[in-house]
C-alpha cells in the first residue's frame, strides 16, 4: 500500500485499543508503536541512495518486508518505547508492534507491487493484485469511522467503532480477493501466463494474459462485463543480454515482474511490466537506444 494508507492503518490500530484508563505517556508510547510499526518496513527506501547496480526494484519491499522480520521490527519498536517512555509502557505493546508490522507486510501482498514476503529463503515477489496500491474505498471506510467518533454519532466507545472499521476493511479485502481469484483462475485456462491488477474502482480488475509473444489486457468488472484494453506484441527473440549489460535495471525488472513485454522496434531495445500499462506505455520500462553499447 502507499504511505498514506499505511499511516492511516497505524492510526486506526491505535484507535482500536481501549485506552480509557491509560496515562498520557502510555498513550504516546502506543501511538508511536502503532504508527512507526505501520511504516518501518519501508525504511528500505534509503537503499536507493547507494544503489549503483540497478537493484533497487528488488531491494524495495524486499527483506525488510519479510514475515520473518516482523518480530525483529516489533522488538526494536518495543525497545525504543521503553527507552523514551520507561515505566509507562503498558503490557501488550510488543504484541501491538507485531500486529502493526504484520499488517504492513501482509497488506502489501494484495497490490500489484507485491513483497519479498519469504526472504531470505525465497526472492520471489508474492503478489495477489486484488487491491490497488491506494484504495479509495479503504480510505472512505476509515474516514467514516473517524467522523462517527469525532461527532459522536454512535453511543459506543471509540475503540469499538475502530474495531468495526477493521472488520469492514477485512471484509472488503476478502470479497475483492475472492473475485480476483475467480478471474485469475478463469484466465489461467486461456493463457500460459497470467497477472492480475486491481483498478481503483472496487470490483474492477485488469487481467494481463500472455500466450507466446501475444499479451492481452482485459478489464473485467461486476457491472461492466469484459473490455479488451490493449493487445501487445512481445519481441521474444530479441537479445536481452545486450540490454542487461547496458542497463542493469532491465535485468532486475525481468526478475521482479511476473512476466514482461519485450520491445525491439529498431530504435529501442527494452522491457516493461504490462501490469502498469496505461495510455500506450508502462511507467516500469527499462531500455537502451540501438547503437548504444
Amino acid at each position: 500500500m502507499d504511505t498514506i494508507t499505511h499511516t492511516l492503518f497505524g492510526l486506526v490500530l491505535y484507535g482500536a485499543v481501549d485506552k480509557r484508563e491509560w496515562t498520557k505517556p502510555a498513550r504516546r508510547a502506543l501511538l508511536f508503536t502503532a504508527v512507526a510499526g505501520s511504516q518501518i518496513p519501508d525504511i528500505d527506501v534509503i537503499s536507493g541512495l547507494w544503489d549503483t547496480a540497478g537493484r533497487y526494484q528488488m531491494w524495495h519491499r524486499g527483506l525488510t518486508h519479510s514475515v520473518f522480520l516482523v518480530p525483529v521490527w516489533a522488538a526494536i519498536l518495543y525497545f525504543l518505547a521503553k527507552l523514551f517512555w520507561k515505566e509507562h509502557v503498558r503490557k501488550g505493546l510488543f504484541g501491538l508492534g507485531l500486529l502493526a508490522v504484520f499488517i504492513h507486510d501482509t497488506s502489501d501482498l494484495f497490490n500489484a507491487w507485491g513483497t519479498g514476503y519469504f526472504e531470505p529463503f525465497s526472492n520471489r515477489r508474492v503478489t495477489f493484485g486484488t487491491i490497488p496500491i491506494a484504495s479509495p474505498l479503504l480510505w472512505l471506510i476509515m474516514l467514516a469511522g473517524y467522523l462517527l467518533v469525532r461527532y459522536k454519532r454512535l453511543n459506543r466507545p471509540s475503540h469499538t467503532v475502530y474495531r468495526a472499521v477493521w472488520g469492514l476493511m477485512a471484509l472488503h479485502v476478502l470479497l475483492q480477493s475472492i473475485q480476483g481469484y475467480a478471474l485469475y483462475h478463469e484466465a489461467k485456462g486461456r493463457y500460459a501466463q497470467v497477472a492480475l491488477s486491481a483498478d481503483f474502482v472496487p470490483g474492477s480488475f485488469t487481467i494481463i494474459g500472455k500466450q507466446g509473444s501475444d499479451v492481452v489486457l482485459e478489464r473485467k468488472s461486476l457491472l461492466g462485463g469484459t473490455e479488451t484494453v490493449a493487445r501487445l506484441e512481445s519481441r521474444e527473440q530479441a537479445d536481452l543480454e545486450r540490454l542487461f549489460a547496458s542497463n542493469p535495471k532491465a535485468k532486475t525488472l525481468v526478475e521482479w515482474s511476473p512476466f514482461v513485454v519485450v520491445v525491439d522496434d529498431g530504435q529501442r531495445l527494452g522491457v516493461y511490466d504490462p501490469r502498469f500499462y496505461r495510455n500506450g506505455q508502462s511507467f516500469l520500462f527499462e531500455y537502451m537506444e540501438h547503437g548504444v553499447q
